[in-house]
């Protein structure tokens, strides 16, 4: 393929993103640009960005991109994405998307107006584990109907950008409306969104402050979230956020009529779980052994990925980001559905409509 691409917002985010186009073939570079122009410097020439830019509108008409990636701060999503859309690009944005889902609506609908292509920055969904759960569901094991999912979410405040922020009472992520949360749920959320049936699902949301992080006058930051959802079909789904669980979770299960599916993103494994007992005392030996047997078939596939040089920490995000530039290529449909990114976003309204203010506890 051959696409020219540009990047507005020269944060840390900004330097994954630049990694994974470096490594595409036949895509080009051509522009960076932030308000600080010692940021813009730096990231074009650490990654060998043609120009660099301190205006959007200069990139836009100076660089001539194909596509740009937004990874600024959420709440400059939507005029950045307008305007480039407006301009004739294609845009790649980190999540979230939005800080709403009306907003997401008005660039999704600007989009397809415009005949543009637009995909948020979901790349959980793409790792090669989540490739291959869905997989695994496309060919039916889970069942007819999947019944019931799990989205586990984990996050280490512990490390050095947590530190940043709980330390900055005016941070860009102390500053969304939905704070904390609003900057770090949209990828457990859009799992839970892939499968859920309707437009309008019933969410019942809970969120507090840990007592770990009242100690500390971390005053403002929801760290704990639990939530319920369930559809109009009827199938239900868990979410959890959790700062003070251990291990550290990132993981998603699925239930069907017929069998199970466990996914650790960590990890990157996808277990099947058997939807039927085997007879009598079988059942309390022959599972360990499966499971023994999957696991091993999992680090053997890691392995080969892993020698193949296409199983680093980003490689989500590179899967992504070549299924959005082939569908801008190949004229098909965007990686994720237009759907899906607009029940995310309407799940993550519904969440900070309830959570209200914070309630140490």
């Amino acid at each position: 393929m051959s696409l020219r691409v540009a990047i507005i917002g020269c944060g840390k985010i900004a330097d994954a993103h630049a990694a994974q186009i470096r490594r595409i073939p036949g895509v080009e570079l051509v522009g960076v640009c932030d308000r600080e122009e010692l940021m813009a410097r730096q990231l074009a020439e650490r990654f060998g960005a043609q120009r660099y830019f301190v205006d959007v509108d200069e990139l836009l008409r100076g660089a001539m991109p194909d596509v740009v990636h937004v990874t600024t701060p959420p709440q400059s999503h939507f005029d950045i994405t307008r305007q480039c859309l407006e301009h004739g690009a294609h845009v790649y944005v980190e999540k979230p998307l939005t800080v709403n889902a009306k907003e997401a609506e008005i660039l999704i609908d600007l989009a397809e107006t415009a005949k543009r292509c637009l995909t948020v920055g979901h790349d959980a969904q793409f790792s090669p584990a989540a490739q291959r759960m869905r997989e695994v569901v496309r060919q039916g094991y889970l069942g007819d109907s999947i019944v019931h999912v799990e989205s586990y979410y984990g996050y280490d405040l512990g490390d050095g950008y947590a530190r940043a922020f709980l330390a900055d009472r005016d941070h860009w992520v102390r500053r969304l409306p939905g704070g904390l949360l609003q900057n770090v749920i949209s990828h457990g959320i859009a799992r839970i969104a892939e499968f859920l049936q309707g437009d309008n699902p019933l969410v019942v949301a809970h969120a507090f402050m840990s007592p770990s992080r009242a100690d500390r006058s971390a005053t403002g930051v929801l760290d704990e979230l639990r939530v319920m959802i369930v559809d109009e079909a009827h199938m239900t789904a868990y979410f959890t956020l959790s700062s003070r669980m251990r291990p550290v979770l990132n993981k998603f299960r699925a239930f069907g009529s017929t069998n199970g599916l466990v996914l650790d993103e960590t990890q990157q494994t996808v277990l099947k779980v058997r939807g039927t007992a085997f007879k009598s005392y079988l059942e309390r030996f022959l599972p360990p052994f499966i499971f023994a047997r999957e696991y091993i078939a999992n680090a053997a596939r890691n392995a080969r990925l892993f020698l193949g040089n296409d199983f680093h920490m980003e490689a989500g995000k590179k899967n992504l980001i070549v299924a959005f530039y082939r569908s801008i290529v190949e004229g098909t449909q965007v990686p994720i559905p237009y759907r899906e990114i607009l029940l995310t976003a309407r799940v993550m309204d519904s969440i900070f409509e309830q959570v209200g203010e914070v309630v140490p506890c």
